[in-house]
């Protein structure tokens, strides 16, 4: 499959994909909407974030179903509002020339009497989180009873949020005589579980390898003291100008805390997490997608969702207590074809967990230095003479070209560029002047050169000898 056009999808769907550039499908996109314009047979899809799943399942759906209808035809799972609306403003985007195909959005934390008299339009397509869809299923608001299409997006997210209940509630009040694409980025053992109990003789596809993280991304880590790990993150923010970043943290009040040092600290930045409103989230989203942040901090659960292809770096303050959660955060970045970069800050206690990650992913991680202050200092001083190189030069200035020539006089070339390069850098040389080295390997050499030299034992026993560490200290120490 070389482009849209030989899908067979509809004129209206392909003239819709045309007006916003979408010209040949991704990998998943190629292998799922042949199956699903061609075949009813359950489909399974295993792909990572980012590589245009919402597009894989949801053309051929509205390709589909008939328009005009007054049943719902197909409702889609989603484990957070953030990738509810995602998915339900790319529907939107593909049904433009289709108007009698309609699609709407329900999820927790808006008004469920709004969305009450909104299902009363006969949406054909819903878009929902389990739990605001068991809310209407309760109510007797959301009929599920003739629907063709069940899709589970991010399924396995929704199993680490806790939603096992709501899914199997869902699923139970679904018709048999159903399609069931169920698409995720790993396939944890519960998610084996629905599939066996819910599908029927699912196709399997992939688009890449299953549960590895995509190919774009580089892996990185930085070590350091719990305690200096928040002068890490800016050394890291601050050796990379141009950063257009996502901070993960285990908790939300660890992202309030981090996002609040940030902003006090004048960086761009600010937080996505639970505590938030509807509206507030929505505020924050829609700066950092504008780009009038660098920085988001936010927790896995918040993140979800977020749909933004430039992404510089993805920062892990904290590793995430599952490992399929590090493939979902280092997909955030690396898209649409670019490069990305996932930086994680740990502890020597979290070298355990880069193995097991690198493991799961089949990727290896690369351990870098902590930037130094001069390397930052060097980087800023020319990343600021670059942005002044290559600004774009207003006509209306050449009017004042002459006085401005009388105010630079008296300076000769150097003393200029001193002064300009100096009103932005001069913070950065100020704050970094004297600072410390906080790669740890300095400081165990130095450990281990004031702790003399050392003899290494090995012991051929253990445990099931009847010795364990006490035991072989106690002979030591009495020899």
């Amino acid at each position: 499959m070389q482009t849209f056009v030989e899908t067979g999808l509809k004129p209206e769907i392909l003239q819709a994909l045309e007006l916003i550039g979408f010209e040949q499908p991704t990998p998943i996109q190629a292998k799922a909407i042949p199956h699903l314009l061609e075949s009813d047979r359950d489909l399974l899809g295993f792909a990572q974030t980012g590589t245009g799943k919402t597009a894989a399942f949801s053309l051929p759906v509205i390709h589909n179903i008939e328009p005009g209808s007054k049943n719902i035809a197909a409702i889609i799972l989603c484990p957070t509002r953030e990738l509810c609306l995602q998915i339900e403003r790319d529907i939107q985007t593909f049904i433009k020339f289709l108007p009698k195909v309609k699609a709407m959005a329900v999820y927790g934390g808006e008004s469920i009497e709004r969305q009450i008299r909104g299902l009363k339009a006969n949406p054909q397509i819903i878009v929902g989180t389990p739990g605001r869809v068991c809310d209407l299923i309760r109510r007797k608001k959301l009929k599920l009873k003739n629907i063709e299409y069940l899709v589970l997006d991010e399924a396995d997210e929704m199993l680490t949020m806790g939603f096992k209940d709501e899914l199997d509630q869902i699923l139970s009040a679904c018709p048999e005589e159903r399609q069931t694409l169920l698409f995720s980025a790993t396939m944890p053992k519960e998610l084996v579980r629905i599939a066996n109990e819910y599908m029927k003789s699912p196709e399997e596809i992939t688009a890449g390898q299953r549960n590895v993280s995509a190919e774009q991304v580089k892996h990185v880590y930085l070590v350091s003291e719990r305690s200096e790990k928040y002068e890490v993150l800016k050394r890291v923010a601050d050796i990379n100008p141009d950063i257009y970043a996502i901070v993960f943290c285990r908790t939300r009040m660890g992202a309030k805390e981090v996002a609040e040092r940030l902003m006090g600290d004048k960086y761009s930045a600010d937080a996505l997490h639970g505590d938030l409103s509807q509206a507030q989230r929505d505020y924050v989203m829609n700066k950092f997608r504008k780009k009038q942040l660098q920085i988001l901090v936010a927790t896995d659960v918040a993140a979800r969702g977020i749909d933004v292809n430039d992404l510089t770096h993805v920062i892990n303050y904290e590793l995430p207590d599952q490992l399929e959660a590090y493939i979902h955060r280092s997909g955030r970045t690396g898209r649409a074809g670019k490069e990305g970069m996932a930086v994680s800050l740990i502890t020597r206690r979290d070298l355990s967990r880069i193995n097991q990650i690198e493991r799961k992913i089949g990727k290896k991680f690369s351990r870098k230095n902590i930037p130094t202050g001069e390397e930052i200092c060097k980087r800023q001083l020319f990343a600021l003479v670059d942005r002044v190189i290559n600004a774009d030069m207003s006509d209306t200035i050449d009017q004042y070209l002459p006085e401005l020539a009388e105010k630079f006089e008296s300076l000769d070339k150097a003393d200029i560029i001193k002064k300009f390069a100096g009103l932005e850098f001069n913070r950065f040389a100020d704050y970094y002047q004297g600072a410390a080295d906080l790669n740890k390997k300095d400081k165990s050499k130095s450990r281990k050169a004031n702790r003399g030299k050392f003899s290494r034992f090995h012991l051929n026993i253990g445990r099931r000898q009847g010795v364990d560490p006490k035991t072989v200290i106690k002979i030591i120490n009495d020899s």
